[in-house]
């Protein structure tokens, strides 16, 4: 590693060691104004600038951010890389954001603290695991893996790097959501009896059609590590993106993932996944989507409580217990009765990371290498809700979850579908 690198390694492991630091160590902090120099603000990469991780989250989440300094926008379209980095240039009011069509390429830079992983499904966990590796710390949307053991093989190596992650679950910034979490986390319903999680129906169609590859793409590093197929005009749009069975399991986990995250932000770790899961869904049979579009899973926890996982046209996560009900969604809280929504949290009883911003809250860890708000391990026990439950759906069998062994038991077809084998030349 370069000496800047290695300056700021330095500072971030004093960091974790418990030294008295700001949680954002800004100019303000050292007397020299509002906004840091380039050289105290966190260097970050993009991967991936469509328009969730152009649009939506750089413009809108982290380009705002003072302590912030975007250097590098890596894209497999020309057309995208180029325009965003030169909208961070004019931001910035000076050059120095690169465009890379690979981001490989730029991982090979020693400056970069963190990387913003926005590509489509398939490419999120292979990204993250070579940022990771490099010594880069991630923030990577929603869904995480395409299967359980890309999403395990991730945490395994996120843990032995000592890596920072933050997870695109941005309800987890929502005061809102977190009050909902800790009434049911403190006992405000009872004893929990049964668990409803909602999300958004996918969808059918996409055109099969091969059509010329628009000159500015390099469809083979758009693939990257899942299945060749021909370019069509749907297929890496945004449906495409989500609703393509070889890069995705469809809004089952890219929707998913926000109930799902806040069911295992309410339970806490020591609960658990399901062990047991039988579903039936719809799966188009008819043009270019071919993930599961509709749904409906019922899952069992060690202990008996009972999950019912469906499809729907909004999220939500609903606790019921013995004293009333609690629904937990992006829009708001409900409850039966209502009055339990009043209930305060004591200082003595449960409480749950707060964040208000989400992107800020990614950029405070990895200053200070405090975990973020939605990390690593949460991600893998929510994504792995979705992975078995697709699983289920489409052998059409119950699949039984080895918790210890990480592993599905009794059931070879399903057990074969925790893998899928990536594209040469592309690895995890």
């Amino acid at each position: 590693m370069g000496a800047n690198r290695l300056t700021r390694r330095r500072f971030l492991h004093q960091a974790a060691a418990g030294m008295a630091i700001p949680a954002i160590v800004t100019s303000k902090a050292l007397g020299q104004g509002d906004v840091p120099p380039a050289s105290d603000r966190v260097t970050l990469a993009w991967i991936g600038a469509g328009d969730r991780g152009g649009r939506q989250l750089l413009a809108w989440d982290f380009l705002p951010l003072p302590e912030v300094q975007v250097v590098a926008i890596c894209d497999p379209f020309r057309s995208r890389r180029e325009a965003w980095a030169a909208n961070v240039d004019e931001h910035y009011g000076q050059r120095g954001c690169r465009a890379y069509r690979d981001f490989r390429e730029m991982l090979e830079r020693e400056d970069v603290d963190g990387a913003v992983i926005a590509t489509h499904d398939g490419w999120h966990v292979p990204a993250a695991l070579a940022c990771v590796r490099a010594g880069v710390d991630v923030y990577v949307e929603k869904p995480l893996g395409v299967s359980v053991e890309q999403d395990l093989l991730l945490r395994d190596t996120a843990r032995r790097y000592g890596a920072v992650f933050q997870y695109g679950t941005q309800q987890r910034s929502m005061s809102h959501c977190r009050h909902g979490c800790e009434l049911v986390r403190n006992g405000r319903v009872g004893e929990i009896t049964a668990i409803e999680v909602v999300a958004p129906e996918g969808g059918a169609g996409g055109s099969t059609e091969p059509v010329p590859v628009p000159d500015d793409l390099d469809y083979d590093l758009w693939l990257g590590p899942c299945p060749w197929s021909p370019y069509t005009a749907d297929r890496c749009i945004n449906r495409g993106s989500f609703w393509v069975y070889d890069n995705s399991i469809g809004f089952l986990g890219g929707w998913g993932a926000h109930p799902l995250d806040i069911l295992d932000w309410a339970l806490g770790d020591e609960h658990g996944i399901p062990v047991e899961y039988e579903g039936t869904g719809m799966i188009p049979i008819e043009g270019l989507y071919d993930t599961v579009a509709t749904w409906e899973v019922h899952c069992r926890y060690a202990d008996g409580l009972p999950l019912r996982f469906t499809s729907g046209g909004g999220d939500l996560t609903q606790f019921i217990g013995t004293e009333g009900w609690i629904g937990i969604s992006r829009g708001g809280l409900t409850a039966e009765p209502a009055s339990l929504l009043s209930s305060r949290v004591g200082p003595h009883e449960v409480r749950l990371a707060e964040s208000a911003h989400h992107a800020r809250n990614f950029v405070q860890a990895v200053r200070t290498r405090v975990p973020a708000v939605s990390g690593l391990e949460s991600a893998v026990r929510s994504d792995l809700i979705s992975l078995l439950s697709d699983i289920a759906i489409r052998t059409g069998s119950k699949v039984v979850w080895d918790p210890k062994g990480e592993t599905i038991v009794g059931n070879e077809p399903a057990r074969r579908m925790l893998s899928r084998t990536p594209r040469a030349p592309y690895r995890l």
